[in-house]
């Protein structure tokens, strides 16, 4: 759905060849569109109201011709000469980019200031390059735990019962995981102050029996929105920004990150699961922190964000490993450990495969990010015999991805998913960047991905 065009500035025009040229341009956030595009293609755009809030940038209209960035442009002319790139070196300023194909010309044009750089080696050496600027300025990253999640088996009806199964299982298959997430389905939701589920069971309970087994306990928050019909929403209005979404039934609204209330009880629920033993933390749909709107501070919704995903990190430490998802990408750079750099494997109903790799052309597009950015994450790997497309997903999460997880029953599994997953596992993961005939690799497939679907 295209909402207009947005106001920019032209920065530059780029001779190319028609035929060869290509135009990287990235997504706002985790399940926004990443790819290498052809100078002649025409950018992804959502087809409904809820999927540009939800999966675009909110408030940002998308232009009904070209291919825009969110901060991050690259254009390789495929003449021979040097790819150019444009990108923001102000991680509170975050421009949208837009590239369109006038004549033998991509014209570039941008809503805000833009740093240009030129890279002879093309265009996988220009985002290297940028990737490798960010990460001199960002805490160094450490190789991440391997993962068991809840969510692709059990989805939001997730018991305590079911994660204790899992620690039983892994145990009697000496499968070698680290951190045991329970992921949505835990809680009542962040709008009820965490409150549990009546039908999960305990919490503390569950991440007790986990750190007994010598595992991590990881847990699933969505703390930068609320639902409109929770506890939080009808009491506190005026801690609400403007609308997120649909989502659990119900409408969804963005949290002022700035607002000193928002603020208190975001730190009081983040210290009460660091307290009680959970060390990892999975934190989804971040994009609401930073949907417009009129905020206690008058600051932008980048820098609104930035500041509440700062008080996450300095609440629960250093020593807590924190997985970015839904998440705007560069304006999280530096303060999460891991980032989930697709949309989901598949929705609820999905398994069987149908719906073909979701995130094989983001995950493909965003090599170059791992191990410079933060770890990626391409998603929980699903081995069980009822996923049509675990053998080609199994091997692109580990070909693009850094963190190795999967979200399976174990007792479903049969020989060639326990298999799989050992493999997956003995990898161990990784915050080394991926090899430069990787990241190529995983430009053509992003293209050509892109081209399929």
């Amino acid at each position: 759905m295209s909402q207009g065009a947005v106001r920019t500035d032209v920065v530059d025009e780029v001779p190319v060849d028609p035929r060869g040229g290509r135009v990287y341009a990235e997504g706002w956030q985790s399940w926004s569109p990443a790819t290498w595009y052809p100078v002649t293609a025409t950018g992804r755009a959502p087809a409904e109201g809820w999927q540009h809030l939800m999966r675009f940038r909110p408030g940002t209209p998308v232009p009904a011709s070209g291919v825009q960035g969110e901060g991050l442009l690259v254009v390789d002319p495929g003449t021979g000469a040097p790819a150019r790139c444009y990108a923001t070196d102000d991680l509170l300023v975050v421009p949208s980019i837009h590239a369109t194909l006038e004549g033998d010309r991509v014209v570039v044009r941008s809503s805000g200031p833009v740093t240009t750089s030129e890279h002879p080696a093309g265009g996988e050496a220009a985002l290297v390059a940028y990737g490798d600027a960010l990460a001199a300025t960002s805490p160094p990253l450490s190789d991440p735990p391997t993962v068991w999640c809840s969510w692709y088996r059990f989805f939001e009806a997730v018991t305590a019962a079911d994660v204790a199964e899992a620690v039983r299982d892994l145990d009697r298959h000496e499968l070698g995981v680290d951190v045991v997430l329970v992921d949505d389905g835990w809680s009542a939701g962040f709008g009820e102050l965490l409150r549990p589920s009546d039908r999960f069971g305990s919490l503390p309970g569950v991440v007790e029996d986990v750190r007994a087994s010598g595992r991590r306990a990881g847990a699933w928050l969505a703390p930068f929105l609320v639902g409109a019909d929770t506890t939080m929403a009808r009491e506190h209005p005026d801690w609400l920004v403007g609308p997120a979404g649909h989502n659990w039934g119900q409408d969804l609204v963005g949290l002022d990150l700035t607002h000193p209330g928002v603020r208190e009880v975001l730190a009081d629920s983040l210290r009460a699961l660091v307290d009680a033993g959970v060390d990892y933390l999975k934190l989804d749909f971040l994009y609401g922190g930073a949907v417009p709107g009129r905020r206690h501070e008058d600051v932008d919704e980048v820098a609104a964000y930035r500041s509440g995903l700062q008080l996450v990190r300095d609440v629960v430490g250093p020593d807590v490993l924190l997985v970015g998802c839904g998440a705007p990408l560069l304006p999280s750079v530096g303060l999460v450990d891991v980032m989930r750099v697709s949309p989901d494997t598949f929705h609820e109903g999905g398994e069987d495969g149908s719906g073909g790799l979701r995130g094989l052309m983001p995950i493909a597009a965003r090599a170059w990010q791992q191990g410079r950015l933060w770890v990626n994450d391409p998603d929980c790997v699903v081995v069980r015999p009822s996923y049509g497309s675990r053998e080609r997903w199994a091997e692109a999460a580990q070909a693009f991805g850094g963190l190795r997880s999967f979200s399976d029953r174990i007792s479903e599994l049969d020989a060639w998913g326990l298999d799989t997953v050992r493999g997956l596992l003995a990898d161990g993961g990784t915050a080394a960047p991926l090899a430069t005939e990787v990241l190529r690799r995983g430009a053509r497939v992003a293209q050509d991905e892109g081209a399929a679907s």
